[in-house]
């Protein structure tokens, strides 16, 4: 177990952004036919820089694809190179590129799901996968918020750009009774190497729910696409893949299939851990490591301040974990040996620059895909709030591309 604290960054990124044409926010209406089909084109990085310090071996490049989103929570890319976009309090479901115009994708919304969410605090519309088939069956799913629960459904979706009513959606439960809170919702869902849902949930503000198998909340859950317990898992009746969390917002995996997650902790150490089926990760008698080894939990592989971090979306570059910090205001990067243990120390990047990072996503074309939380009301706004921004490393060490 590492417990990291502030340092330079030891990785290549880039340590300010310059003046840049920025994306105008959610550009509705069909591409031209000369845009129509064509691959993404991005605007020109903002810039790039080595920062100093042991350890810098290349560069990294830094560029805003979209501007003036409403707490744009999760991001998952689709087989035509554009990346859905889902808005945690509007209910909207947007979608970024693979059109673009003179400055870069085009943003749009293409449905409304406000009839199905209801937003409150940390809860809304939240996390979104994209079936691995999703060229033959069209189907998206979503983690969202009920007057009731949180739960995760699936649609099919249809882009119908003869019209500009935004059609609504009403997503098909396919698993409820996920515990409710105005925090702790955990909220991301994803598609595993393995062809399963993975569904992150919080505690609904209840620690005592995440030491109990019986109830969803606190766990990292593994379903079938219709929602029912995924074959393989420690009990079969159940969902749970793993319990004793807090809140967890981040799921990635490495080469080797290895699932890691992010977890927000209470006040003191917030946590990177690496997740095995029937672990228990000790929440709420243990925040962080425990005092001494004990045999009932399992240890995180990273601990940091809560001030320094609260990181939400996680997502993995060749063998580098990218994690999105809200609190901490910042990326932190953690790079991993093949048998899942961290090599060196973990670096910081981006720190102060964009202010509360919610998501991190790896992009098909190996960069990684920022969201910000400015708006989400606990962060200070900027005039172009809330952002994605897109991230390239280059040049030697981890996230080369």
């Amino acid at each position: 177990m590492i417990r990291a604290r502030r340092r330079p960054a030891t990785r290549a990124l880039l340590a300010g952004v310059l003046a840049f044409p920025l994306l105008t926010a959610c550009s509705f209406g069909p591409p031209s036919e000369e845009e129509a089909g064509s691959p993404p084109r991005f605007p020109a990085p903002s810039g790039s820089a080595t920062p100093g310090g042991a350890g810098s071996s290349g560069d990294a490049a830094v560029t805003v694809l979209a501007r003036g989103l409403d707490v744009p929570w999760g991001i998952a890319f689709l087989p035509d190179g554009g990346a859905l976009v889902t808005e945690r309090d509007t209910g909207r479901l947007l979608k970024v590129g693979p059109e673009s115009d003179r400055t870069g994708p085009r943003v749009r919304a293409i449905a409304d799901l406000s009839d199905a969410v209801e937003p409150g605090g940390e809860g809304g519309l939240l996390g979104i996968a994209v079936s691995p088939e999703f060229k033959a069956d069209s189907t998206v799913f979503v983690y969202y918020t009920t007057p009731d629960d949180n739960r995760v459904g699936s649609f099919t979706l249809t882009e119908d750009q003869s019209t500009q009513d935004l059609p609504k959606v009403a997503p098909k439960p396919i698993l409820t009774g996920i515990p409710r809170s105005d925090v702790h919702n955990g909220g991301r869902v994803e598609f595993g190497p393995d062809g399963f849902l993975y569904v992150s949930t919080g505690d609904g503000s209840d620690g005592d729910l995440a030491q109990d198998p019986k109830t969803l909340g606190g766990k990292i859950l593994r379903i079938t696409r219709d929602g029912e317990p995924a074959e393989g898992n420690p009990d079969a009746a159940s969902p749970v893949w793993s319990l004793g969390h807090r809140n967890v917002q981040g799921l990635a995996w490495d080469a080797g299939k290895r699932l890691y997650a992010t977890e927000f902790g209470q006040d003191t150490f917030d946590e990177l851990n690496v997740i095995e089926p029937g672990k228990n990760y000790g929440w709420p008698a243990v925040e962080g490591a425990p005092p001494s080894p004990d045999p009932k939990f399992t240890a995180p592989l990273v601990t940091w301040p809560t001030d320094e971090a609260s990181c939400s979306g996680l997502a993995m570059v060749e063998r580098t974990l990218v994690a999105a910090c809200l609190k901490g205001q910042r990326l932190w990067l953690v790079e991993t040996t093949e048998q899942g243990t961290v090599f060196g120390s973990p670096s910081e990047a981006l720190a102060g620059q964009f202010g509360r990072l919610r998501t991190a996503v790896a992009a098909p074309d190996g960069s990684v895909w920022i969201s910000t939380s400015n708006t989400d009301g606990r962060g200070t706004p900027a005039a172009d709030d809330d952002r994605i921004i897109r991230l390239v490393f280059s040049g030697g060490g981890a996230g080369k591309i």
